[in-house]
């Protein structure tokens, strides 16, 4: 019988030798000119934290589910045997442990794990995927009745309400109807995270993961509407002042308000310290000048928590500021109505129903009690705050993309029929099958493991970046997959998989890029010169 605990051992030996020979470089040169050896120890770390979190995850079970124990091993099989062969960074990066100069840490490993490597596990493939076939699925209880109620009234609403709609709301790129956001706002969503005394749920960051994952298996975009919420509401609640939380957090939680974040600014990614887009305040008004990109939900939206630099002669972020600027509700007729504020739809790919806009802002004004917690130069402070739990949101709707992918490839799989046989029998199918299920758990453990650091009330940027590095792939991976299984039709718009394609896409790139989230684990973990 396999040892798991043993290998999980060489697994961490072999991420410490990683974290000593990248600390032993960036004493020399500074992180960005080691960029791939830092982000190849970020996965490398990664990699050992989701297989940790499978393990937990598989021997915490109470209900003695027997597909359990064949997805730690297929689980282990695969991440040591990529930790000691080549991690894939990217579709054309793999990162060798000669990149780090880890050619002997890595034959140790394999050698230590050679029971897992040298096993031949097309059978426990098979095994897998057929279960899948019967209707049999892994364990998900969190153990806890109120969190799997949760769970289940969820799920109920997103087969009921979002299924099977959301593919003809994206076709004809429609904004999430009006009635399902009401009947999602009845449920609580939008307040899971805020107080009770503000009128919201009072619950925690796990529930908000597992409220976003069915929502998100049914779309993207329903899962999606609740981030501006989840970004707002924590912006406020742990930095405005009193006056701002009573104004805002009841009516965010309601859903009476949507709110909408207004970031990014052309050619202005990840550098938010360079940000441009201006505020000054002339008498009772902040005066709103500059240009914002990729804003989503703008139209529609009722709030903008906007960041924009009210302290021009400071440098980077010292001079940015977060605003809390009202807006009224646009219309099809008129997306922007407000004056002094305009903007144009960007036409996208995939992640629609509540749309991407381009926006100017040209004296647009806002009250004097816009700014949040009423005090400048602290809008990125304040904002970075949140970073935490919009990555875990965010690695949250990945594992409902990539849950939705493998249902999906699975539902064709068992309904095709090539050569006289459902195609689910032919093994190289059956074997996308089992290991898109596998990485689907070790996204979702990972993910619930970074959600309960965070409600554990400890500092978690590693543990949520980990979480969404590894999600954003898995839902990528699954979406691929499973439109290779649907071969032909898979490409064909009517299908799906097709949108769910598309939307796994965007989450390598959003809430922080793939290699931003990399960079964000190795200098957290090892540090290094800028």
């Amino acid at each position: 019988m396999i040892d798991l605990r043993k290998a999980l051992a060489a697994a961490q030996a072999y991420r410490a030798a990683a974290e000593a020979a990248l600390a032993e470089r960036l004493a020399q040169a500074p992180i960005d000119r080691e960029q791939r050896a830092a982000h190849g120890f970020a996965w490398v770390a990664t990699t050992v934290a989701a297989l940790e979190a499978v393990l937990s995850w598989c021997e915490s079970g109470r209900d003695s589910n027997p597909l359990d124990a064949k997805i730690a091993v297929l689980a282990f099989a695969e991440g040591i045997g990529q930790l000691a062969g080549g991690l894939p960074m990217g579709q054309n990066e793999i990162f060798r442990p000669a990149d780090l100069g880890l050619g002997a840490a890595a034959r140790t490993l394999a050698d230590a794990c050679a029971d897992l490597l040298d096993a031949d596990h097309a059978a426990v493939r098979a095994d897998v995927a057929m279960a899948l076939a019967d209707g049999h699925w892994p364990s998900e209880t969190l153990h806890d009745a109120d969190l799997d109620s949760i769970r289940d009234q969820f799920r109920r609403f997103t087969d009921a309400e979002i299924v099977p709609h959301a593919h003809g709301w994206h076709l004809v790129n429609a904004l999430i109807p009006d009635a399902t956001v009401q009947a999602m706002a009845d449920l609580g969503t939008f307040g899971v995270c805020i107080p009770e005394d503000f009128g919201g749920l009072g619950l925690s960051k796990l529930v908000m993961c597992i409220v976003t994952e069915e929502l998100s298996r049914g779309w993207i975009g329903a899962g999606s509407l609740g981030t501006r919420s989840e970004i707002a509401g924590e912006l406020i609640a742990t930095g405005g002042t009193d006056a701002q939380k009573a104004e805002w957090l009841p009516r965010i939680a309601s859903g009476a308000i949507l709110p909408t974040a207004v970031f990014t600014e052309p050619d202005v990614g990840s550098d938010l310290g360079s940000l441009h887009a201006r505020a000054r305040r002339e008498g009772d008004t902040w005066v709103i000048d500059g240009a914002k990109t990729w804003i989503t939900h703008a139209a529609r939206s009722d709030l903008m928590t906007l960041l924009a630099r009210t302290v021009p002669d400071a440098k980077g972020y010292a001079g940015l500021s977060m605003l809390l600027v009202p807006k009224p509700r646009g219309t099809d007729a008129d997306a922007f109505p407000a004056a002094g504020m305009s903007g144009s739809e960007i036409e996208v790919l995939g992640y629609r129903g509540m749309r991407e806009y381009a926006l100017q802002f040209d004296a647009m004004t806002a009250p004097a009690d816009a700014l949040l917690g009423g005090e400048e130069g602290q809008g990125f402070k304040q904002l970075m705050r949140t970073f935490e739990g919009a990555r875990i949101q965010t690695a949250a709707r990945a594992v409902g993309v990539a849950r939705r992918a493998l249902e999906l490839g699975l539902g064709y799989a068992l309904n095709r029929k090539q050569f006289g046989k459902a195609i689910v029998h032919f093994p190289r199918v059956a074997d996308k099958l089992a290991m898109s299920l596998v990485d689907f758990v070790a996204a979702r453990e990972l993910s619930y493991a970074a959600a309960r650091a965070k409600d554990g009330g400890k500092r978690c940027d590693i543990e949520a970046g980990m979480a969404k590095l590894l999600a954003a792939r898995a839902a990528w991976s699954n979406a691929d997959a499973s439109l290779q299984i649907h071969g032909g039709n898979g490409y064909a718009l009517e299908y799906e998989i097709s949108r769910v394609l598309c939307d796994a896409r965007i989450l390598n790139i959003f809430e922080g890029a793939a290699e931003i989230q990399a960079q964000v684990i190795a200098r957290g973990l090892v540090g290094g010169r800028n």
